[in-house]
């Protein structure tokens, strides 16, 4: 069965609708005159944040060259970075972009129940985490390890950071993991390492709503974003979708069921 869930932070966890960082990839790129839309900013969302400033400045290379004569290159993304990470840090810290999402508390504890261990990974910095951990934590997330884009050769969707989440534990095979994320390259994440998938719609980048505005669309409003969601996350490799961690302890057992019939990831 099931012996553990590596669980992904923003728009997973905590930050409903993976907010934090968006803010901060506009600022730094207008720093250096050059506007980028929000999504612009969302396109490579779960990527290790050097990747993504790196994917986000070849989208908006046009633009780049236009500003500073050349075209988007190492040198610029790591001046770019330089930028964003204390900016992210500074995002984290908020209430707004820290707190646990619905039903995070009530899964985690299903999950500890059954004896389901947790980890986790993350798109974020080292940097970023050591001011965001803290925060989850006095909200009673804590899992076992917590792997950091940077820490690794390679991030996401390469398997690397679940591999070792998994090593650190002590957790094999990879079939008997479920890793829940809510961007495509954490959901490649998981099936490069072996692990089962499992997206979540509403709750993530996708989306891209606070807690707030979801309460405030319409049931049809949310059967759109969800149809979108669901289709970007099966499309990247999701086993299944659901609308967030909430729905967790239903996903882990709707896996169970398919595993005591033979399936594998």
């Amino acid at each position: 069965m099931i012996q553990a869930v590596i669980l992904d932070w923003a728009g997973t966890v905590l930050d409903h609708g993976s907010r934090a960082p968006m803010a901060a990839f506009v600022k730094a790129f207008a720093h250096f005159g050059v506007e980028i839309s929000i999504a612009d900013a969302r396109g490579p969302m779960g990527m290790a944040k050097r990747d993504h400033i790196r994917l986000v400045g070849r989208a908006v290379n046009d633009a780049w060259r236009a500003k500073h004569g050349h075209d988007f290159n190492e040198a610029d993304m790591e001046a770019i970075f330089a930028v964003f990470e204390p900016l992210n840090v500074a995002a984290v810290k908020t209430a707004e972009h820290s707190t646990l999402i619905a039903g995070a508390r009530e899964a985690l504890e299903w999950c500890k129940a059954r004896g389901i261990r947790i980890g986790s990974t993350t798109g974020y910095t080292r940097p970023i985490m050591e001011e965001l951990a803290p925060l989850a934590a006095a909200q009673g997330f804590s899992p076992e390890v917590m792997v950091c884009a940077g820490d690794l050769a390679a991030g996401r969707p390469a398997p690397l950071q679940m591999w070792y989440a998994m090593a650190s534990m002590g957790i094999w095979p990879a079939n008997t993991v479920v890793k829940c994320d809510d961007t495509p390259p954490g959901i490649g994440e998981a099936r490069n390492a072996g692990c089962w998938a499992v997206g979540f719609a509403l709750s993530g980048n996708i989306a891209g709503l606070s807690e707030a505005e979801m309460a405030w669309a319409s049931e049809a409003e949310k059967a759109e974003m969800r149809a979108r969601a669901t289709a970007e996350l099966l499309e990247a490799g999701a086993h299944l979708v659901v609308d967030s961690i909430a729905d967790l302890p239903a996903a882990i057992t709707a896996i169970q069921a398919r595993m005591a019939r033979g399936e594998t990831p």
